[in-house]
């Protein structure tokens, strides 16, 4: 059986056996009908936004629906495993998933400390001896949103990347995947950039933090070494040269979204395209 007809096979199994269902699973991932149909049957593909779309709402990975497996080796690597006792892998009841977008969706346009679980039960409609049932006190819903933020950007780069095969090209599209651009991107950095002052201030934090932040620099740095395998990166220590790269994503990053006088994701996209030319691509200045 080919990839591809595994990929089917798996998206169907996320659709109910009951009438009008698979109707409501388009509208769900905003996808038309007809669209859907012709990917279930093989006579176009899904693409790499759909992919993402479909494992948001299913509450699964794409590495899962490409590859059957949330841990089958990838283009990218992987997120870190659930503590023992959580919901196994990103599984969860449907109300559980959509509480929490809810919540990263607020904490990303309102800040962390303006968000209160009554804020997060409204926007619901639901009560907040509901949203306490999920999630006891508000730092585990920052916690989690953390947690689906390594989702967000593990799903969308495995489903961007993992037909490509030059590591020079993933490197750039893997950067270009990074911009705070408007929209998800951006709420993606301003929640990023909460865990940030948070985990500064609260040690208990930090081992969140870091695991989650290793999967993105371990992704760079797994990069680097296939574009030194494959001849067309230096021979240079790849957690060095991932450590001065993502340094400078980071600082960039920041200044675009606190609106430093100069600072944009154009000129963010080019001073890190200039940094790969001359220190990471092999013959650069």
């Amino acid at each position: 059986m080919a990839e591809t007809d595994y990929l089917r096979t798996r998206v169907r199994s996320l659709i109910p056996e009951k009438p009008g269902a698979q109707r409501e699973f388009a509208k769900a991932i905003g996808l038309d009908e007809t669209k859907l149909s012709k990917s279930l049957k093989g006579t176009r593909r899904f693409s790499s936004h759909e992919l993402v779309h479909i494992a948001e709402h299913a509450g699964v990975t794409v590495n899962w629906l490409l590859n059957g497996s949330d841990e089958a080796a990838t283009v990218t690597a992987i997120p870190v495993a659930r503590p023992a006792g959580e919901i196994a892998e990103w599984r969860q009841p449907e109300r559980r998933r959509r509480i929490l977008e809810t919540a990263w969706e607020l904490i990303a346009t309102r800040g962390y400390h303006h968000v209160r679980i009554a804020d997060i039960a409204s926007a619901c409609g639901t009560s907040t001896a509901t949203i306490h049932y999920y999630f006891p006190t508000r730092e585990e819903v920052l916690n989690e949103a953390l947690r689906r933020n390594v989702k967000l950007a593990f799903d969308r780069q495995v489903a961007e990347l993992h037909t490509v095969g030059s590591a020079h090209e993933r490197l750039v599209r893997l950067v270009e995947l990074q911009l705070p651009t408007a929209g998800l991107l951006r709420d993606e950095w301003s929640v990023w950039l909460q865990v940030w002052n948070e985990t500064a201030l609260n040690p208990a934090m930090r081992e969140l933090y870091w695991d989650s932040y290793d999967r993105w620099f371990n992704t760079i740095a797994m990069t680097i070494r296939n574009g030194q395998e494959q001849g067309v990166f230096r021979e240079r220590d790849s957690r060095e040269i991932t450590t001065q790269l993502t340094a400078l994503i980071d600082g960039l990053g920041i200044q675009v979204l606190t609106g430093k006088p100069g600072s944009s994701v154009d000129s963010m996209r080019e001073h890190l395209r200039d940094f790969i030319d001359r220190n990471i691509v092999k013959g650069g200045q």
